[in-house]
């Protein structure tokens, strides 16, 4: 028995009674062996994009006509390109380590490739759960955006066979396809990448130390081969406090400019063009009576800002490696390394926030505190909610409500920008936050919010028979219809809807809050035949439809 394996076993056990009543409501999963697998893709997909538990289980896809795709994952639009992730899972029941990732399973996705991102490809039989993603991402290439796809093989074994490489060498996908393999030891690395980094960092050349505020600071040269060096022995360990997730070194064009720019004629020139490395640690110590040239000890190493620099410097120097390429010793890069307070967690995220602010990131954790949201998770909490600011690992509860929900629901039902909502959900904590957070926001219009949107999500991922097909692209959309008709049965405007009238709101919503979303339906089915007439939409044009927010002024300036 491989003892990674066994970890990985064990850990499963737990979320399969974590999912198996989403397991058996929405992908009718019943069997314990399946259920098994199905815990162990999702366990692939929360592990490799770091996705809160309630975003995982959106992702699974597992089931009849799943077309060889267990998961299936759409980043939003940035730079006319869209991220697609493709898991498979093929997990082995004796938990020796050793069986290899199947060839067919392998040819499986090529097939799945070839059909989901050709939009005259017919479909074929396939779930319908599987399919409301695969006409999603069809949508965005019709409106003219470039899919990146990484495809993602998942065992606890071996990588796949010679001859399954030499069946994805031949598709000619290139670059627009990336491959990897996944398996338990790859699990295992990136759960214990918690565990505290100590290194030593040879700086080359003079440097700047200097002490100020309780804090120090240390301001160099590293050669590039260094950071190599340290990539390959601590990896996404040193990664945990970066709010950027490695984007790929093919298909990312900043990243491959990186790379271009190492692979320069003049490699030594790479110092002056990239913005360099912002470290954090515990502390550090090193030789002060040299001059130049130090090697500084590092307790608890973490990258903040140049992640994507260090983990291109790595793949392109294990590449050039391969071929015997030794040009890049004479490369260095520019490294601010910060020893803080242990106690002042909110300096670094301060320090991360502003170093990472010249590209939209994931800001929850940064916003978390924030005076708007202590003032919201207070007024929450009287109410009898909890209002989780930060993310955690379980999913949450009923009487819990994260931020991100509560950013999603507030600007769908009470912004009235449910297309922002679903699909520009990267700006709610960036550009849109003081949209949605709004000085005169409270907690009672935060979780009536929440319950509303509740509603329209659940019939989404569980459509009731009479549901109509928009249902699964238009939770935002009837939500929003569904805050209207609350105002309008409390004979109230949005600002004067707070703890006062709040439980009457919430009774509301409890007694009738299927009522609204009937209703709330039948808004959105009159606007979209006033938008087609009584021909029949497709599923790519209903998802076009309600990502470019069509709909809003039909919605806006109909009657409730």
């Amino acid at each position: 028995m491989n003892i990674n394996a066994s970890i990985i076993d064990q850990r499963l056990s737990g979320i399969q009674e974590e999912i198996r009543d989403q397991a058996q409501a929405e992908l009718k999963i019943n069997d314990p062996e399946k259920l098994k697998s199905l815990a162990f893709v999702y366990l692939c997909v929360k592990t490799m994009l770091d996705l809160d538990p309630e975003e995982v289980f959106e992702c699974l896809t597992e089931g009849g006509g799943d077309f060889g795709v267990d998961a299936m994952h759409l980043t939003e639009e940035m730079d006319g390109e869209f991220t697609v992730t493709l898991f498979q899972g093929k997990y082995d029941r004796s938990l020796t380590g050793e069986k290899q990732f199947g060839e067919n399973a392998i040819n499986a996705m090529i097939n799945a490739v070839r059909h989901i991102f050709n939009p005259q490809s017919q479909l074929g039989a396939i779930n319908e759960r599987l399919k409301i993603k695969v006409e999603a991402a069809r949508s965005l290439i019709r409106d003219g955006l470039i899919p990146r796809v990484r495809a993602i093989a998942c065992n606890n074994g071996a990588r796949w066979n010679h001859a399954a490489q030499e069946s994805i060498t031949r598709t000619g996908f290139g670059e627009q396809v990336t491959w990897e393999h996944v398996n338990h030891d790859v699990l295992i690395g990136v759960l214990q990448r918690v565990k505290p980094v100590n290194a030593t960092l040879r700086l080359t050349g003079k440097a700047i130390v200097e002490d100020m505020n309780f804090s120090r600071v240390c301001i160099g040269r590293i050669p590039v081969t260094e950071i190599g060096a340290l990539m390959r022995n601590h990896g996404e360990r040193l990664l945990e406090r970066n709010i950027r997730r490695y984007l790929g070194l093919h298909g990312n064009r900043v990243n491959e400019g990186i790379s271009a720019t190492l692979l320069s004629d003049k490699p030594s020139d790479f110092y002056f063009f990239n913005n360099g490395l912002t470290l954090v640690c515990n502390d550090f110590s090193y030789n002060a009576l040299q001059q130049s040239d130090y090697m500084v000890k590092v307790e608890n190493l973490q990258i903040v800002n140049g992640g994507q620099t260090c983990m291109t410097i790595f793949k392109t120097l294990e590449e050039m490696q391969q071929n015997d390429d030794s040009s890049l010793n004479d490369a260095s890069v520019l490294v601010r390394l910060y020893k803080l307070p242990k106690d002042n967690e909110d300096l670094v995220l301060r320090i991360t926030h502003a170093t990472n602010s010249q590209n939209p990131v994931d800001l929850k954790d940064l916003r978390s505190n924030d005076e708007k949201q202590q003032r919201l998770s207070q007024s929450i909490q009287e109410l009898g909610y909890t209002y989780r600011r930060k993310r955690m690992e379980t999913a949450a509860k009923a009487t819990e409500i994260t931020s991100g929900a509560a950013a999603e629901a507030i600007l769908a039902v009470w912004r009235q920008a449910p297309h922002q909502a679903k699909f520009l959900t990267r700006e709610h904590f960036g550009k849109l936050y003081h949209v949605i957070f709004a000085e005169d926001l409270n907690g009672a219009q935060a979780v009536l919010a929440v319950l509303l949107y509740r509603i329209a999500e659940n019939h989404r991922k569980r459509p009731a028979e009479g549901d109509p097909l928009f249902v699964r692209y238009a939770s935002c959309f009837i939500a929003m219809q569904m805050g209207k008709r609350l105002l309008q049965v409390l004979k109230i405007s949005l600002d004067k809807l707070d703890h006062r009238n709040f439980a009457q709101a919430k009774t509301a919503i409890e007694t009738h809050g299927e009522n609204y979303f009937h209703a709330a339906v039948q808004d959105v089915d009159r606007a979209l035949k006033s938008l087609y007439g009584d021909r029949e939409v497709s599923m790519q044009q209903l998802s076009a439809t309600f990502r470019r927010g069509d709909l809003i002024e039909q919605l806006s300036s109909s009657p409730i």
